[in-house]
């Protein structure tokens, strides 16, 4: 696209069906390498940093204008689901939750965001999904109906 200039940077949050604890430590980072891939296979999408623990996943995308949030973690949801079945990694068919979350960040808050995502184990010592995710969507000024939040699954 001639004379587009843009920064678009977006941390996605996706969710494991039912809230399922399915993404074991011994194959994540091969899943995030793989998440990878799907994302940097997208034009002008580059990975900034991924994260998470056995039933969600952050990914801080820098992303240029011509794909949309939605269009690129379909992808890469449907992506993984396909490779971790395909590997056989999870007992019965693993699948993501629908829908997602998206924020987006200034160029500013780069590093702060990475090292959140980055350090998703030792964050989820003291605080659920599901207070994590409302959190994000209040810190966001992000509307929600509470039906469709993330049920604990304790």
């Amino acid at each position: 696209m001639a004379n587009v200039y843009s920064q678009l940077y977006n941390h996605f949050v996706i969710v494991v069906q039912h809230r399922d604890c399915l993404i074991q430590p011994e194959w994540q980072e091969e899943l995030h390498k793989y998440m990878t891939g799907c994302v940097t296979n997208h034009k002008k999408c580059k990975l900034l940093s991924i994260g998470g623990i056995a039933d969600h996943v952050h990914l801080f995308v820098g992303m240029g204008p011509d794909i949309s949030p939605t269009e690129l973690i379909t992808d890469v949801k449907r992506s993984a689901s396909l490779w971790i079945n395909q590997k056989f990694y999870s007992p019965g068919v693993f699948s993501w939750q629908k829908g997602y979350g998206v924020f987006s960040h200034a160029r500013s808050t780069l590093s702060t965001v990475c090292r959140y995502i980055q350090n998703q184990a030792e964050h989820h010592k003291t605080k659920t999904m599901r207070e994590e995710y409302i959190h994000m969507l209040k810190n966001a000024g992000v509307e929600y109906d509470e039906q469709y939040i993330f049920k604990n699954i304790f």
